[in-house]
């Protein structure tokens, strides 16, 4: 049976951690493939592996791009499944990182999580952090709060976690995450929690938190100044909306004191709130308006 990984290099890392962007499940926001690309823009890479897209793909599902200029097909651009190298040194020191990202696989999990564990520990991987963000009954006017996952519960609650126990349908990455955690290699899940009623749109806040605790568990500079100046405009935008109905005021109201009590700033139950497909709905017609 062929190796689903194709080699195009073999890098020497230092102490590299391994960051997991996978498209295809939860990105509320778009924070994590926001992140990714942040991520990807701001360091030298270098092509490691890509993955076999027959094999893990359904091309029914996640069609393959056709460019057409006057009739002339130009180009034909397939989904990727790509491991990138990219030294930590460039941007103040740190670990070098390895990027897995592109579409999640439709087809043989099994296999592709074993080659990837496989792969990385021939590589000297110690770290391994997953991107992700879901939407959540939180406020905009308030720092981005992260959660954790992790096989390791005290590595999980040095992120935070949400104090639940819930069942949920597994992504390609979480899979990932536990396969390496039950390998040893020490692993974890970064959730952004965004605001419901902006999940449906870009939140740049929530990329920029993501980035910034990747930043700090990896020893690495990473610049996220256009992701906060950008987080600023959002936030401006949302406050626009706000500020036109009561009913939506009064639920951010109600989102910044269960907010507050959680972190121990004060005590008041939570009232009744519109749901967030609706004020989702009358964001997007707003921001569709003012762009």
């Amino acid at each position: 049976m062929a190796d689903l990984a194709s080699l195009h290099s073999w890098p020497v890392l230092d102490h590299p951690a391994l960051v997991v962007c996978l498209e295809g499940w939860i990105d509320a926001g778009q924070a994590a493939a926001t992140a990714m690309a942040t991520l990807r823009e701001s360091l030298p890479t270098q092509m490691v592996a890509t993955f076999d897209a027959d094999e893990l793909i359904d091309h029914r599902a996640r069609r393959p791009i056709l460019r057409i200029d006057a009739g002339v097909e130009k180009d034909l651009r397939w989904p990727e499944l790509r491991l990138e190298a990219a030294s930590g040194a460039a941007r103040g020191g740190g670990r070098d990182l390895l990027l897995l990202s592109g579409p999640e696989p439709d087809m043989r999990w099994h296999r592709f999580v074993t080659e990837v564990i496989a792969l990385s520990s021939r590589l000297g991987v110690e770290l391994v952090l997953g991107l992700g963000a879901f939407p959540a009954p939180v406020p905009h006017t308030r720092p981005v709060r992260l959660a954790g996952t992790s096989v390791d519960g005290a590595l999980a609650q040095q992120i935070g976690v949400v104090p639940a126990i819930i069942d949920v349908p597994a992504g390609a990455q979480g899979v990932l995450e536990h396969g390496f955690g039950r390998a040893g290699v020490a692993s974890v899940g970064l959730w952004a929690r965004v605001p419901h009623y902006a999940s449906a749109l870009p939140y740049p806040a929530a990329s920029a938190a993501l980035l910034d605790r990747l930043g700090a568990l990896a020893s690495l500079e990473v610049d996220t100044s256009d992701l906060h100046a950008a987080a600023a405009v959002t936030a401006a935008h949302i406050d626009q909306l706000i500020a036109g109905s009561d009913e939506h005021a009064a639920m951010v109201r109600q989102l910044e004191l269960t907010h507050d009590e959680e972190e121990g700033l004060g005590d008041t139950p939570m009232g009744d709130l519109p749901s967030g497909d609706e004020i989702a709905a009358e964001l997007e017609r707003f921001l569709r308006g003012e762009r």
